[in-house]
């Protein structure tokens, strides 16, 4: 894909463009709108904002900062492949960091934050209704895994802050950008059905007061990747580090 498929749409020319155009570009890299390997260039992408370079260079120095663009001297600038050892320690925090999260919810969760997290568990399972009865799904699996892994982090955030660890949440996002390529392709292909009975089982653990439970059903659902990967790798390796391409 080219940088066309950047999207151009949500852009604010009157506010700040800087942060507007670092988030443009890390969503389409997160949701596999430019492939991996593929040459990116300040001038194409200024071209395609309208925007000087400076903004444009600034982006670049802080998705590098990521791990989602690769700098090859006298080279240039590429969308780098998904690391599968950064995937992997991401999860790894993630389980580490979530499973705490919600065993705090378990005892301290207020009724209001319980409420909230079973009505988007509500809405997850209105988008896959919705993503089911569509005419022709598989042209719609893209922008399904788009959103729903919007509302999937979502529903992390709030079980975060329902904790009072919002911090943490700070934490977790910063370093799973890698994972996110993965999860974008593994929801875009597998049913959401199974994920959101796993939300909901965190969810009702929590209702339940019962942090062990709680503890197992978030280790249980994060460490769904681990089947997940290898199956998306056989399907994708050109856009994997060491694959194809």
């Amino acid at each position: 894909m080219s940088i066309d498929a950047i999207s151009t749409e949500a852009m604010d020319m009157t506010g700040p463009v800087g942060p507007q155009l670092l988030l443009a570009l890390r969503r389409a890299i997160i949701g596999n709108q430019l492939d991996p390997g593929m040459r990116i260039s300040e001038a194409e992408v200024g071209a395609r904002f309208g925007l000087s370079r400076q903004p444009v260079r600034e982006a670049f120095i802080k998705l590098a900062e990521e791990g989602l663009l690769e700098v090859r001297p006298q080279r240039g600038t590429f969308i780098r492949k998904v690391s599968v050892e950064a995937v992997m320690d991401a999860r790894f925090v993630r389980e580490a960091v979530e499973a705490d999260i919600v065993k705090l919810c378990a005892r301290h969760c207020p009724p209001e934050a319980i409420a909230e997290l079973r009505r988007q568990v509500e809405a997850q399972e209105d988008l896959a209704a919705q993503a089911d009865s569509a005419p022709t799904p598989q042209m719609n699996d893209t922008q399904r895994g788009t959103d729903f892994v919007a509302l999937d982090d979502l529903f992390h955030r709030s079980l975060a802050e329902a904790a009072g660890r919002p911090k943490a949440w700070a934490v977790i996002e910063g370093m799973k950008s890698q994972m996110d390529r993965v999860r974008q392709l593994a929801v875009a292909a597998t049913p959401l059905k199974p994920l959101i009975a796993q939300h909901r089982a965190v969810v009702e653990a929590i209702e339940a007061r019962d942090p062990a439970r709680a503890e197992a059903a978030m280790r249980g659902h994060l460490q769904m990747i681990l089947t997940d990967l290898p199956t998306i790798r056989a399907d994708y390796p050109q856009y994997f580090d060491g694959g194809e391409g």
